[in-house]
């Protein structure tokens, strides 16, 4: 069974820099990486695939984690949408969008082209990078974050680390894109064989260095 105390891991995080009347970032990647495990930990199943929350697509596991966190914080999630774009609306706080990463299926196989949710480096629905660059042309009112959740063994057979570590150089270096600190959390103890681990990754979207850019070229 799950055990939180046991499982459970947040990452050294960058200090909270928002106004007093935001949302931070850093609870709502909390809450989010709870709430699957809560839902792993339920034995809910997705479709024909095995018990736990690793099998489930990325707007299934949105859906259901964000009914656990209304739970747990009705007042902050209250308002909170399920969208088209973004993938989560916090109105007044958050637009949010989402990517999941898995390097095997549900029967243990490596997973092809797994990792171009994060790097796929255009414009588009197919990529992380792709959500900030829609992000980065939203003219809404609320701060912009991204958040990747991605499976591990216990002890990995493929780490999401370097997948991660290059969204950052294509995003920051390549594209001009301004991203806060990474915020992160880790929870083991999963109930499915494959996706023993979940990891959360989130990054609060600060716009585009269009001048970097022009001075590549």
């Amino acid at each position: 069974m799950f055990n939180p105390k046991k499982s459970t891991r947040e990452i050294a995080q960058p200090k909270a820099e928002n106004a007093t009347n935001v949302l931070d970032l850093r609870v709502v990647t909390e809450d989010f990486a709870r709430a699957l495990a809560k839902i792993d930990n339920s034995g809910a199943v997705h479709k024909q695939f095995r018990p736990g929350i690793g099998p489930f697509g990325e707007a299934a596991a949105v859906k259901a984690s964000l009914e656990i966190m209304r739970a747990k914080r009705r007042d902050a999630y209250a308002k909170a949408k399920i969208k088209r774009q973004p993938d989560l609306l916090i109105p007044t706080q958050w637009q949010i969008e989402f990517k999941v990463v898995r390097p095997f299926g549900d029967n243990g196989k490596e997973a092809e082209n797994w990792s171009q949710n994060l790097l796929h480096p255009y414009a588009g629905n197919t990529s992380l990078i792709g959500d900030c660059l829609k992000l980065v042309q939203s003219i809404r009112g609320e701060k912009k974050a991204i958040i990747a959740f991605g499976y591990e063994h216990s002890v990995p057979q493929i780490s999401l680390d370097p997948c991660v570590q290059g969204f950052e150089l294509l995003a920051t270096k390549m594209l001009g894109i301004r991203i806060a600190p990474r915020i992160e959390w880790r929870i083991g103890g999963l109930i499915h064989p494959v996706h023993q681990v979940v990891r959360v990754f989130a990054w609060e979207v600060l716009g585009r260095d269009f001048d970097a850019l022009i001075s590549k070229n």
